[in-house]
């Protein structure tokens, strides 16, 4: 599979590649994923949301931009075998945008050749969500354990869609390669105890333990993965039961 088609699986794993900006969506806006990205992103995602807790609005868009991020290098490593340079200078994102939209990569340049596509994956966790993690912190006040949990919720999310796309089409082989690539970069140390990845008949499952802030928008609710759904102690005691 060529690296443009991963938008087949799904919006969050699609990748703008042409080299021309004008020639994109929206009026162009595009900017590299720094304080002035970030900041247009908070204030974006608050006002979209109807929130006026900052931390709130930053947890959410945080969640987003690593739910972009680790969907892309996860589809790529599982089904392309590379991954692209998401760490480098070249990559783009348009805060006022959403996916498929929002991220661009002009010419489509990936990691260096013999790159181990799980290792591929953990350079964007360490190249690139660790330095919006810190811009994020130095835009709003927001919990760092809340983050980094955000981003185990991401590739939980990606593996979820992967995975299920994979098993439709008889690809067994690439929906089991996702599940062990995703194991893997959970017991990276800046993903590690974010949640927990179990299996069923209906595909990986993957429980967090933060919370996202989600139910504190209005008309919000919990995610389907939330802690607050979880709760440890009341799994403790099914399992007793």
């Amino acid at each position: 599979m060529h690296l443009t088609e991963l938008a087949a699986v799904g919006p969050f794993f699609a990748l703008r590649t042409d080299d021309d900006e004008l020639g994109g969506p929206g009026p162009g806006g595009y900017l590299p994923l720094g304080e002035e990205a970030v900041r247009s992103r908070v204030e974006t995602v608050g006002r979209r949301l109807g929130t006026g807790e900052g931390r709130v609005a930053a947890s959410v868009a945080f969640q987003g931009v690593a739910g972009r991020l680790l969907s892309v290098a996860l589809g790529a490593a599982v089904l392309v075998g590379r991954v692209p340079d998401l760490v480098g200078e070249g990559l783009r994102w348009h805060p006022l945008l959403t996916a498929p939209d929002d991220l661009w990569l002009p010419d489509a340049p990936f990691l260096p050749s013999g790159t181990d596509p799980v290792a591929g994956v953990a350079a964007v966790v360490e190249g690139r969500l660790a330095p919006l993690h810190d811009l994020f912190r130095a835009a709003v006040p927001v919990s760092s354990r809340v983050l980094w949990g955000n981003a185990g919720s991401a590739l939980g999310g990606a593996l979820r869609v992967l995975h299920a796309w994979c098993a439709e089409r008889g690809r067994g082989e690439e929906a089991a390669r996702a599940v062990g690539y995703a194991r893997s970069l959970l017991e990276h140390p800046l993903l590690a105890g974010t949640g927990r990845l179990t299996g069923s008949a209906a595909g990986p499952e993957f429980v967090r333990t933060t919370c996202c802030l989600y139910y504190r928008v209005p008309s919000g609710g919990m995610c389907g993965d939330c802690v607050l759904r979880h709760p440890p102690r009341a799994a403790a005691g099914a399992a007793r039961g």
